[in-house]
């Protein structure tokens, strides 16, 4: 008598997750290439970073706490043996708060120093983007690393009436990418105590609204109150919204196009890997790979397969109603009167 097919199927699914099981013991480490990287961490504490006009988790949240999240999601996501070194700006220039690390092994370690950045860190409360910038770059440079420099571009003072200062570096030394935080809508600077408490919002009369440090433009001597010596600038109040922040893109763009780097806007922790990678320069380095877990799950699922699915199947076929199956009784007997009239 012939064994039923399903006996077979039951053998087979079971020899193939014991020869699994065992090839899974004895495989040895497979080496692989892999893309890593080395970066270099720029985050901008000025006051402005205090502005709540993005969200996390549907909720309001500050530029400084967005770039927190996104950056600790980064890190996370970046490859093994990868390294970052986490830098704060401030006023004109960085701090490098340590040099780059490898990411996997010092995890914890890492995540809790971006989760540690806090606005008032700054020791000055000017911001002039553009430098920080140029400061930046030199020092990812030193470091052999890629930059990544998170801040809303928002200058403070504003730039003067020339524009944003030359670059006295080389164009494309260092690959990067800034990242423009904040929402794109003008929304009031927050203002606060000497004690760092938040007490309401800046006024026009609260920030400087024109930079009128070094030469006056062209126009000046039109200017109502204009003197050459005693107002070269004008006394007129003037009121460029300076008290109103948003993400300076344009701004940001032209910083990138000056200093060769990329620009992209701070959205969703995937955006941003895929934004950096873009850019970046990887270092491919071979790693010792265990792969012992994949034929461990491919016998895992056989398993699953030969007593789980096929007692299943079996029971449902069990039972089915009477009247599904074929019924032959009748049929024998009609035969029976046929041949015995």
């Amino acid at each position: 008598m012939n064994r039923p097919a399903f006996h077979e199927l039951r053998f087979w699914l079971l020899a193939a997750a014991l020869l699994l099981i065992v090839s899974g013991v004895f495989l040895p480490r497979v080496k692989l290439t892999q893309d890593t990287y080395d970066v270099m961490a720029f985050v901008d504490i000025t006051s402005s970073m205090n502005t709540r006009d993005v969200s996390l988790g549907g909720e309001p949240a500050s530029r400084l706490d967005l770039i927190k999240v996104r950056l600790r999601s980064f890190v996370a996501r970046l490859p093994c043996q990868s390294k970052l070194g986490l830098s704060i700006f401030t006023a004109r220039r960085v701090f490098v708060l340590f040099e780059p690390v490898e990411v996997c092994g010092n995890f914890s370690s890492v995540d809790a120093a971006i989760t540690g950045l806090d606005w008032r860190m700054a020791w000055e409360g000017d911001s002039f983007i553009t430098r920080g910038v140029h400061d930046a770059i030199p020092v990812a440079a030193g470091l052999d690393a890629d930059l990544l420099f998170f801040t809303d571009g928002h200058e403070a003072p504003p730039l003067p009436w020339t524009g944003m200062p030359a670059f006295e570096g080389k164009p494309g030394e260092v690959a990067g990418l800034l990242v423009g935080a904040g929402g794109k809508a003008l929304v009031p600077l927050k203002k606060f105590d000497d004690a760092g408490r938040e007490i309401g919002v800046l006024g026009v009369n609260d920030v400087l609204q024109e930079n009128r440090s070094g030469q006056p433009p062209p126009d000046a001597s039109s200017r109502p109150g204009w003197h050459p010596k005693w107002a070269p600038f004008g006394d007129m109040r003037t009121n460029n919204n300076e008290h109103m922040t948003s993400v300076k893109e344009d701004h940001l763009k032209a910083v990138a196009s000056q200093t060769d780097l990329a620009y992209a806007h701070l959205d969703g922790a995937s955006e941003l890997l895929r934004d950096f990678e873009a850019v970046a320069r990887p270092h491919p380095v071979v790693v010792a790979t265990d792969i012992r877990p994949y034929p461990a799950a491919l016998a895992l699922l056989l398993l699953v397969i030969l007593y789980g699915v096929l007692p299943l199947r079996e029971r449902i076929a069990s039972r089915a109603p009477a009247g599904a199956r074929p019924n032959r009784q009748p049929h024998s007997r009609t035969k029976l009167k046929e041949a015995h009239p």
